[in-house]
């Protein structure tokens, strides 16, 4: 795994990359960044999403958000850095 600084992390999000921090405890934890995007009234399957989708001339923005796998092989929507991951120099990319 390469030595990367949060920032660095990032920005390798940013192209598409999954990274992940060398002092986690958990195995195969891993962070990706799902990008914004558009999405159309049809796709949303909560119905007050969809209202506003279809209220918003059939689509409605969403802005992207940091996932996190986690070690129960769950999907954390909004993962949030602590200070201990922003000061980090032990990030890598994820194969």
């Amino acid at each position: 795994m390469n030595t990367l600084t949060f920032g660095q992390a990032i920005e390798a999000l940013k192209k598409g990359l999954k990274v992940s921090r060398a002092g986690w405890n958990g195995k195969d934890m891993y962070l990706w960044l799902l990008p914004a995007a558009k999405v159309k009234a049809e796709w949303c399957r909560e119905p007050h999403l969809k209202l506003k989708a279809e209220q918003n001339g059939g689509e409605v923005e969403a802005l992207g958000s940091i996932r996190m796998w986690t070690t129960d092989k769950k999907v954390l929507t909004g993962w949030l850095a602590s200070q201990t991951d922003m000061l980090a120099e032990d990030w890598g990319i994820v194969e």
